[in-house]
């Protein structure tokens, strides 16, 4: 019995030791990738550019015009070769028969045969020169089709067998991944926020990960060591002047250009289900990616928060209104990037976002109802003057908001006057009036913030009016 125990423990350790060697794993990073897999042949796929290693050693790839027959994009390139080959061969077949045309004639001339035969040889020509185009499309569309899945159509595998795992690192930009958001807003105090990875696999190889990770980070960033060196103060002493100045500076200028670069270097089956493990890290088990160039959707997280909405326009700056939604996040957001919905309705497919003022704020879409109209009051001599030694000028602008639609709206108008940043130079603002009375505040930097109500199809006049005060001497702009 206990014989039978332990055989039957290590059977099972066994199993399981063998499952987990044979684990295959996918990591992304933002400037590289990292397969490593249980490989059955020693064909790897239609790649370029990529490191493969056994054990930890770097072994030698070849590639080959030869690939296994029961390959997914194999079989593509089979399809474009007979392609090619049928293409060829309608060319051949229009020369031979442009050949036969051009033989010399019989000295006999026998009408009824000449049609006749121009009749064939026309329609035969015709023929060959609309399967020649239908072809040269065919070719072109498969050879476009392929080159989006992978880099090259030569078939890369392994000059020596690997009994182990083998770990392949890709280049930059073969595997990619990026995070995007989407916001349903149909309950009007609330957002739920559903967060998605999009994967493009480009590398010509179908990948099958157990374990895949993503990571908002690159895999290789270099950073400078920096150690403490004191501050001196000392007697200044006038350096001489060398001619190769201009020379140092410029070699100052290309090392803080190539460490530049390379900072930017560094920043640059059933439907799989993402996990959010930390903020810009991402996991998915069981994943299926085929390269075929196009995005995989994968949704890694979803939250609903509370939610403000208000209508926004910041006349200054542009006079079309939009309506913004505010939200405390409950996790990190990645990426700035949104769709928006109400329900199965689309709102944006391109909103913008950002953090703002303690919290999230996501600007919907264009409110096209309300039109806001601006302009500078004209300046009269009489708004001039000057007592004693200092000047005072009265200025000012005009707002017309009008509500078009059949309903009531509510909107935030943000203007400004100009602030000053100088003692010699004030500002003050004089009056914000209007035919009825605008709720409005004063903030700092000359922020002036109205909270406007419009009935439908209501329009309301505003007047800005500021002074501003300075010595007569001076010069003024703004």
């Amino acid at each position: 019995m206990q014989a039978f125990t332990f055989t039957k423990s290590l059977t099972l350790g066994l199993l399981l030791s063998s499952g987990l060697s044979q684990a295959s794993s996918l990591a992304i990073y933002q400037d590289s990738a990292t397969y490593i897999f249980q490989p059955e042949t020693s064909f790897i796929g239609f790649e370029k550019g990529i490191e493969a290693k056994c054990k930890g050693n770097v072994i030698p790839l070849k590639a080959s015009s030869v690939c296994p027959s029961d390959d997914r994009l194999c079989q593509e390139l089979t399809e474009i070769k007979g392609t090619v080959q049928k293409l060829k061969a309608t060319q051949a077949n229009i020369k031979v028969l442009n050949t036969l045309v051009s033989l010399p004639q019989p000295t006999s001339f026998d009408a009824a045969s000449w049609i006749e035969s121009a009749k064939i040889i026309g329609a035969e020509q015709a023929k060959l020169s609309v399967e020649t185009t239908l072809l040269t499309e065919e070719l072109a569309l498969l050879s476009k089709d392929f080159e989006q899945q992978a880099p090259t159509p030569n078939a890369l595998s392994s000059r020596q067998s690997c009994p182990e795992e083998l770990e392949l690192t890709l280049p930059y930009g073969q595997l990619s991944f990026s995070s995007f958001y989407e916001a349903d807003i149909a309950d009007k105090k609330s957002v739920t926020v559903t967060q998605y990875l999009s994967i493009t696999n480009k590398s010509g190889i179908d990948m099958q990960a157990d374990d895949a990770m993503f990571f908002y980070r690159p895999a290789h960033r270099y950073i400078r060591p920096i150690h403490f060196s004191p501050w001196i103060v000392s007697k200044y002493i006038p350096r001489p002047k060398r001619n190769y100045a201009k020379a140092k500076r410029a070699a100052a200028m290309d090392e803080e250009q190539m460490v530049g670069t390379m900072s930017m270097i560094a920043t640059e089956a059933p439907a799989p289900v993402a996990q959010y493990v930390n903020a810009r890290e991402y996991q998915i088990k069981d994943l299926s990616l085929p390269s075929t160039g196009m995005p995989l959707d994968v949704q890694v997280t979803q939250w609903k928060v509370p939610l403000q909405c208000d209508i926004r326009v910041y006349p200054y700056r542009n006079t079309t209104a939009f309506h913004t939604c505010s939200f405390t996040p409950k996790l990190q957001i990645d990426n700035n990037q949104w769709k928006v919905r109400s329900a199965q309705t689309t709102i944006n497919y391109k909103a913008a976002g950002e953090y703002r003022e303690g919290k999230y704020r996501l600007y919907t879409q264009a409110e096209l109802d309300i039109k806001v109209e601006r302009k500078p009051i004209v300046k009269r001599e009489k708004t001039t003057g000057i007592f004693g030694g200092t000047a005072r000028k009265k200025d000012g602008f005009t707002l017309k908001v009008t509500n078009k639609s059949d309903t009531p709206k509510t909107l935030t108008v943000t203007e400004r006057i100009p602030t000053s940043t100088t003692e010699e130079i004030k500002v003050k603002l004089l009056e914000v009036r209007s035919d009825k009375k605008v709720n409005y505040k004063l903030l700092k930097d000359g922020e002036i913030e109205m909270n406007i109500i419009l009935a439908a199809h209501e329009n309301k006049n505003i007047e800005v009016l500021f002074e501003i005060s300075y010595d007569k001497d001076l010069k003024v702009s703004y």
